[in-house]
């Protein structure tokens, strides 16, 4: 496959969008955010995985700009609740609220002895008239029975990762950064085209 000018990454964030320039920029690719090209692009995330999510997100921005479109999808499997929040994630309790979603996890693990859990990352690049590459990330931690930690968002005050002795908010942006599925998974895809000239 031949290596493009340029990729759209379909996000908004800020430190999404600085996370796959890094990585992209070493080998003379150039990344735009959908806010560049398109205004307000938004799907309806009705997938029933991340990778589902992910697809359905790079697809349509795809459709719309033509150009090469990342898409990642992500959030917190814990298995002894049948893998919630899952793709609820960010809406498990209320739409994008961290306190209540931490304390709905908090009380549904309440009555659970494993509390493992991992947060896993899919991202999907779609190249127009090519195939999809589908990438993944994982990193493994169990879920605390109070939060620790104010560098994070989301769960991170609660997964905690036993190697490093810290949940996610206790540790550095940089620690984190090492560590984090999203670059776990952008490592994987990173390998997945190294064979683009």
């Amino acid at each position: 496959m031949e290596k493009p000018e340029k990729i759209v990454i379909a996000t908004n964030n800020e430190h999404k969008i600085n996370e796959f320039k890094a990585a992209f920029e070493k080998i003379g690719i150039k990344v735009i955010s959908q806010s560049e090209i398109v205004d307000n692009f938004s799907v309806d995330e009705t997938g029933s995985s991340f990778e589902e999510n992910a697809k359905l997100k790079a697809q349509g921005l795809a459709n719309l700009t033509k150009l090469p479109t990342i898409a990642d999808d992500s959030g917190l499997v814990v298995p002894s609740l049948n893998g919630e929040p899952g793709i609820y994630s960010a809406r498990y309790a209320g739409d994008h609220d961290d306190e209540a979603n931490n304390q709905k996890l908090l009380r549904n693990l309440q009555t659970k002895s494993d509390r493992s859990a991992y947060f896993e990352t899919a991202l999907v690049l779609i190249v127009p008239n090519e195939q999809s590459i589908i990438a993944k990330g994982r990193v493994n931690g169990k879920i605390l029975k109070s939060q620790r930690g104010d560098n994070g968002f989301g769960y991170d005050p609660l997964f905690y990762i036993p190697e490093f002795e810290k949940t996610m908010a206790e540790m550095t942006t940089n620690e984190k950064n090492q560590i984090s599925h999203r670059g776990r998974a952008i490592e994987n895809l990173m390998e997945k085209i190294a064979n683009w000239r």
